[in-house]
């Protein structure tokens, strides 16, 4: 059991190349369409399909994006959004199944999130004593990784609900409320020396909500104060809009983080000794 223990963890813990991408300004694009079109595809399913079927559906595009992405020795552009768009996806079906399902007030299942959201943080930076996304170079670390980025669309679902319905802000002005959030830790890295982790954490979970609020607010009928462009219709456009761009990175590889990276926070690159260049993942 020792000997099959130690094994484990040697496999979990092995360093080889990082397996996220460089933060540009792509990334943060991409993340904004995927959460908008996450929430949409999200609310199409659910209202077209039975929604057990499309919760079912939901999950298992979840597991396969996630299967995809771990059988991966880098970073590749398709594998990794196909993961976040899933992620988008089945985050916004768990966080609605606790509200529409059970009757969860959106402040309840925002605290809750947002715990579990703590619990992963915590968590990984005890376990891996950094949660910079310059590190994420074993399965253990891409493990807490995911889990995070699960935990923030869940959480950012919640929250963008909570705004717009029980405080009701609207979702036009929840957008803007989101959007003017964002530039919180942007303007406190950049003016204030904020710490990079924690903006870029902050941001990131900020994201969700926008992208949420600004779908909903196009996707909704007028009546409840959308545009009333339809879900599917606004799904469909976000999707191609992320396809183009990821398209775009998988062809420039302008997003592969660099060594330089790995070297400022003390991280070894070990990309190119371990990852010969017929890899599948090029």
């Amino acid at each position: 059991m020792v000997v099959t223990k130690r094994s484990l963890v040697a496999r979990l813990t092995v360093r080889g190349a990082l397996r996220v991408p460089e933060i540009t300004v792509y990334f943060w694009v991409i993340k904004a369409f995927s959460t908008a079109m996450g929430e949409a595809t999200s609310d199409f399913l659910v209202h077209r399909l039975n929604p057990e079927l499309a919760v079912g559906m939901g999950f298992v595009g979840f597991v396969v994006a996630l299967l995809a992405q771990f059988s991966m020795r880098r970073y590749l552009a398709w594998t990794y959004w196909f993961g976040v768009v899933m992620v988008g996806v089945f985050g916004t079906m768990a966080a609605d199944v606790l509200h529409v399902g059970f009757g969860v007030p959106y402040i309840d299942s925002s605290i809750l999130y947002g715990a579990v959201l703590l619990a992963v943080f915590v968590s990984w930076h005890k376990t891996e004593k950094t949660m910079s996304i310059h590190t994420v170079d074993t399965p253990r670390r891409e493990m807490f990784y995911w889990a995070s980025v699960v935990a923030t669309f869940a959480m950012g679902t919640a929250v963008g609900d909570l705004t717009a319905t029980t405080f009701h802000l609207g979702y036009l002005n929840s957008g803007f409320l989101f959007a003017g959030l964002i530039l919180v830790p942007a303007i406190g890295y950049r003016w204030f020396h904020w710490n990079a982790v924690f903006s870029f954490w902050f941001a990131y979970v900020a994201t969700r909500p926008l992208g949420a609020s600004f779908a909903d607010w196009m996707g909704k009928p007028k009546i409840v104060g959308g545009l009333g462009w339809g879900d599917g219709n606004v799904a469909l456009a976000l999707t191609i809009a992320i396809f183009c761009l990821v398209a775009f990175l998988a062809i420039t590889r302008a997003d592969v983080q660099r060594a330089k990276h790995a070297a400022r926070v003390g991280t070894r690159p070990r990309a190119a000794a371990a990852e010969p260049s017929s890899d599948r993942a090029d």
